[in-house]
């Protein structure tokens, strides 16, 4: 579980005094114990849910840090990348746009879409197939330019 070696690394980065690397880590913490804490979830969390949480935090910092360079405040953008940084090392490694390509080409034919009028099903299992391994938006693009 994620969760285990997130107050290992904590340690260590305290111990390190390692600011960077602190502040990812207590806000993987932080939202994991949120989410486990929260109203209706579940005893248990499976490590996928852990995987959903941690690509929400990359997408909010990714999202921060283009408002912020944008602003031309490139101090906090570096401070959002660092967290990027930190937080990208506990997801597993992202596919690149070939290899996903090749892959929501394989999940069109298995599942006999034909049209753009089927992007809704390819995408629940190319979602479900690539969940934490690819980000949502490329996966989006690309099954929209493969039916079109």
């Amino acid at each position: 579980m994620i969760s285990t070696t997130i107050d290992q690394e904590i340690k260590k980065a305290m111990l390190a005094k390692d600011q960077a690397q602190l502040r990812g880590l207590r806000a993987i913490k932080a939202a994991l114990l949120l989410a486990r804490t929260e109203k209706g979830s579940s005893e248990e969390m499976t490590e996928e849910t852990e995987l959903k949480i941690l690509q929400r935090l990359v997408k909010q910092r990714r999202e921060s840090a283009d408002i912020y360079k944008q602003q031309g405040r490139e101090d906090l953008s570096v401070i959002e990348d660092e967290e990027i940084e930190v937080i990208s090392r506990f997801m597993p490694a992202q596919l690149g746009r070939e290899e996903l390509e090749g892959l929501i080409a394989n999940l069109i034919k298995t599942s006999g879409a034909t049209s753009a009028k089927d992007m809704g099903k390819v995408m629940g299992l190319a979602n479900k197939e690539l969940a934490g391994k690819a980000d949502g938006k490329l996966i989006a693009e690309i099954v929209k330019s493969q039916l079109a």
